[in-house]
């Protein structure tokens, strides 16, 4: 991943792919990149997640490609990719090409998948969360294999970003795989989970510290108020996000010119 300069932090947004016709969502999209964000973000889920459970809804990796076309500075990923949804090999196919279509823009952002009615109405085995995490754990060396040996091989090597807090198995699968790690909740909960995350580095042999990126959700938060001390926290990448139809890039905004303001 590029870094803004001076600081390294970064602002992403997630444009939520719900609840809007797709021509909303592309202007959300350049809006997003006129602004200065340094990465936009879908979801990979197949019914909206807020509002009407029933309302528009579009796929995660066709998106991604069309954004790859689109843009041309943002990075692009999604926050995140069910593992469960496709076969790893190929899922890293998939993020191979769109980095190519995007010019080496691409961060394969990856989750062990969580909402059950994806999983019913498309037929895949929910199983339980320890399932999920130890499927996402199996997929990650088949991803990385498939990059290696792809004709033409990714432009870089591809970011890996991995969301989820769980302290016992997903931070253990993050210190061994990520470059990223994404989470949610406030400073104190961050602290406790970055120490453990560091602890399983050390296990593992990384030093997460200083290689995994922190990323936090930051929906709703004004960064003057508690950027700094998420900042103090080891926080990097700053994301928030936009609902349709209208998608309200006001906060992003608000990121942005923190970020600026400490360049």
């Amino acid at each position: 991943m590029t870094q803004t300069p001076a600081t390294g932090v970064r602002v992403g947004v997630q444009i939520q792919p719900q609840q809007a016709d797709y021509g909303q969502i592309r202007d959300a999209v350049l809006r997003a990149e006129d602004l200065g964000v340094d990465i936009v973000f879908n979801w990979d889920h197949f019914f909206p997640l807020y509002g009407d459970p029933d309302g528009k809804h579009f796929e995660c990796w066709t998106m991604l490609g069309a954004w790859a076309e689109q843009t041309s500075r943002v990075e692009i990923g999604a926050l995140v990719t069910c593992n469960s949804y496709r076969n790893p090999d190929l899922l890293a196919d998939m993020a191979r090409t769109v980095d190519h279509i995007s010019g080496g823009r691409l961060i394969l952002g990856i989750g062990a998948g969580w909402f059950e009615r994806d999983y019913d109405e498309f037929g895949y085995e929910f199983g339980t969360a320890g399932s999920r995490i130890a499927d996402l754990a199996a997929a990650m060396p088949r991803i990385k294999a498939r990059w290696a040996a792809g004709n033409p091989a990714p432009t870089r090597d591809i970011p890996v970003m991995i969301g989820g807090g769980g302290e016992r198995k997903t931070l253990r699968v993050v210190a061994e795989h990520a470059d990223v790690w994404h989470s949610f909740g406030d400073v104190e909960t961050l602290r406790r989970k970055s120490a453990i995350l560091d602890e399983h580095g050390a296990a593992v042999g990384r030093d997460t510290a200083s290689v995994v990126t922190r990323s936090l959700a930051v929906d709703g938060s004004d960064p003057d108020e508690v950027g700094d001390e998420l900042l103090a926290a080891g926080v990097r990448l700053f994301t928030c996000s936009a609902g349709g139809p209208g998608y309200d890039l006001t906060n992003a905004a608000a990121w942005v010119r923190w970020r600026d303001a400490r360049a």
